[in-house]
């Protein structure tokens, strides 16, 4: 089985925090948009050969995708259909943001194309948090689409929401996740605000026109969500994720157990198990490529290191953790040698083992990035 990602890099306007390449409608223009989803179609076409698994999981994401018109969303599945064979059961993920997803838009999303699965891009239900982000939407606009979204029938609901912002305080954090109780969805994603080079944001902080994330604040909310969700019965299957009653994102777990995934548009990457491979990050290039009819990307293989960090990364993240088995199954002995010395010298609080697996602890979650550099070759 196989996943398929499809990148739509167009937003309304640019999230000072987000570092996902994207450009802006009112920079390229709509024309350009659709100009996009003609080469998307094409490159499609041209990779079908690529695929010859079926395909469990498809993603669309961003970018904001929910900017796309309807009758471009069905042109593209219609071209997916033909080109691909589609597993049975399939899971279908379209993220949007809040004031793109109108009750007129959803349902037609639901009336017209096979998504089963929407991300909402909420952040935050308070205003202030929303304008350090330079998010577009309002708190009003994120329930309104919450609610459209389950009264015309979207029983799988993923909402995203970030803490460590400055102006979050315990008590508003608190009142983000009550909210998002109270709204009954299945899964969280949950990220700890971070500032990537060259965004928006890192600039505004560079040259002191508004405030820096503060470490203590980030570990503090994080145990805060942490016990929250087990008070609610969520469990936390990966270091950012969290769903009740066992609604996982299938997709997403795929990059998580290095299953391969195919990628589609600007900036996506494609993964074979032994070779990465990713297209141009530059909307008016990709179009050009396509247009004559050549593939805009590059490769690399994956040497046995490049494996190994990549299985160490992803597994540490997750609530199965790294297994020993694994490592000697799949690596030289050196690799498990390596391992072993490097594993000792982690923190007894940070992690625990269990089933011939090293697994996080609450505490050690926020330091699995640091626990896979030690491990790294």
């Amino acid at each position: 089985m196989a996943g398929i990602y499809i990148h739509i890099p167009f937003c309304r306007q640019k999230c000072g925090y987000c570092n996902f390449y994207s450009v802006t409608v009112e920079t390229h223009g709509r024309a350009s948009l659709q100009t996009y989803v003609n080469a998307l179609i094409s490159e499609i076409e041209l990779r079908k050969n690529e695929c010859p698994e079926p395909i469990e999981t498809i993603y669309f994401g961003g970018g904001t995708p929910s900017l796309l018109n309807i009758t471009d969303v069905v042109k593209i599945f219609v071209t997916l259909q033909k080109s691909f064979v589609f597993a049975e059961n399939m899971e279908i993920t379209f993220e949007g943001n809040p004031e793109s997803l109108t009750k007129g838009y959803l349902e037609n999303l639901r009336k017209y194309t096979p998504v089963n699965r929407l991300s909402i891009g909420v952040q935050s239900f308070f205003e202030d948090d929303l304008k350090y982000l330079n998010r577009k939407h309002s708190p009003k606009q994120a329930l309104e689409a919450i609610e459209n979204a389950q009264k015309v029938g979207f029983e799988r609901l993923s909402m995203d929401l970030i803490y460590g912002i400055p102006t979050l305080t315990d008590e508003k954090w608190n009142e983000n996740l009550q909210m998002f109780f109270s709204l009954d969805i299945s899964h969280l994603s949950a990220y700890a605000l971070t500032v990537e080079p060259n965004t928006i944001l890192d600039k505004q902080i560079r040259n002191h026109k508004t405030k820096s994330p503060n470490e203590e604040q980030i570990e503090q909310q994080y145990l805060i969500l942490r016990e929250q969700l087990k008070n609610h019965n969520f469990e936390a299957y990966e270091t950012s994720n969290f769903c009740k009653n066992k609604q996982y994102s299938k997709h997403n777990s795929n990059y998580w157990n290095l299953s391969k995934y195919y990628g589609f548009g600007t900036s996506a990457h494609r993964f074979s198990g032994t070779v990465r491979s990713w297209n141009v990050a530059d909307v008016n290039a990709y179009i050009t490529s396509v247009k004559t009819g050549i593939l805009p990307s590059e490769s690399e293989f994956l040497t046995q290191e490049m494996q190994y960090n990549e299985y160490v990364m992803t597994a540490i993240r997750t609530q199965w953790g790294i297994s020993q088995d694994f490592i000697k199954t799949n690596f030289d002995e050196q690799f498990f040698l390596h391992f072993q010395n490097h594993i000792a010298q982690i923190p007894n609080d940070w992690l625990f083992f269990e089933n011939d697996c090293f697994i996080t602890t609450e505490k050690g979650a926020l330091f699995s990035d640091a626990i896979a550099e030690k491990l790294f070759i």
